[in-house]
């Protein structure tokens, strides 16, 4: 079967799959999924430095293509890798990754070069996962959507008419840092109040902790206390809700949406986050179009998929031309 490599490079660990393009079954599931092959996870090792670190990404990229040359006769035809931070897609240069201390690592050609020349889409983790989301997930019947998980911090994914938007300098869509509360926690990027440093995950674990006294306890941890009625939760909640919906409302004038995504691990509360938030963007509309509020579809396995769909792009892009 015609297959290809897909890599989600996160700062702690690394997904990957074999994806199917097989023209006989369309490599797809009924509902437009693309079949998984194989699946594969390691730990990305970023306390060994950042060399050792791409070393790794090139050694499990050769596995797999060793895996699917075994299995299906052939090696993979392409591959694509989504990884965090500045990412110049077009160069195939991963620009600079704090959580992984890279600079200006060109990683299309070194994975290119690993895998026997076979071609390379980079992407930008988020991007990638909002690709996934907007072609086979909770954005497929939106022309126009933001795709915004809230995890460690909070990024945004542009789709346009199937595709996404990196700007001008890859940087489209980095919504964390909106200021929304001016003056207030001093942000990695160097501002005060960015919206990551009010609603991320990380940052409404570190405030239930503060208030609950448990310095272990998380953002999954809040939420259960809101859903139980804890008045200091509640709290917590409220105040990361508040700041996000006003950094949603600001995404929204200036890009008018169909459907706003949200992902990652606040999402994961459902409707202790989704029926507040909805609220709370709904009051603070008045010209704008109020756009539809869902939850991702794909879960985690939105990187490692949209990483398969640039791969298969290149595919695509090569019979047409």
């Amino acid at each position: 079967m015609r297959h290809v490599i897909a890599l989600d490079v996160g700062g702690t660990g690394m997904k990957a799959a074999l994806v199917g393009v097989d023209t006989a079954t369309r490599g797809e599931t009924s509902a437009g999924r693309p079949v998984l092959l194989h699946e594969a996870r390691r730990p990305t090792g970023r306390d060994r430095g950042p060399d050792a670190v791409v070393e790794t990404i090139l050694g499990f990229a050769a596995e797999l293509r060793d895996l699917g040359t075994a299995r299906y006769g052939a090696p993979a035809a392409a591959a694509g890798v989504a990884v965090p931070g500045i990412v110049d897609e077009r160069a195939g240069q991963a620009v600079y990754a704090s959580n992984l201390g890279w600079r200006d690592v060109p990683l299309r050609a070194l994975l290119s070069e690993r895998l026997g020349g076979v071609p390379v889409a980079l992407g930008h983790d988020v991007r990638c996962g909002g690709l996934a989301e907007g072609r086979i997930g909770a954005g497929r019947d939106a022309d126009r959507f933001l795709f915004v998980p809230l995890g460690t911090g909070i990024a945004g994914a542009i789709g346009i008419g199937g595709r996404i938007e990196a700007g001008a300098h890859g940087s489209a869509g980095e919504i964390g840092h909106i200021v929304v509360r001016p003056g207030g926690l001093e942000c990695g990027c160097g501002q005060r109040g960015c919206l990551e440093t009010v609603a991320s995950a990380a940052a409404v674990g570190r405030d239930w902790a503060a208030a609950c006294g448990d310095p272990l306890a998380g953002a999954a941890d809040a939420a259960k206390a809101v859903a139980s009625g804890d008045e200091r939760a509640r709290a917590v909640w409220h105040r990361a809700v508040d700041a996000l919906a006003d950094g949603l409302v600001t995404a929204l004038t200036l890009l008018d949406p169909q459907t706003l995504i949200i992902g990652g691990g606040l999402a994961e509360a459902g409707d202790t986050l989704f029926t507040p938030l909805r609220e709370a963007v709904r009051r603070r509309v008045t010209f704008q179009r109020l756009p539809s509020i869902v939850p991702a579809a794909l879960g985690d396995a939105a990187g490692c998929l949209g990483a398969g769909l640039l791969a298969r792009d290149l595919l695509s892009t090569e019979v047409t031309a």
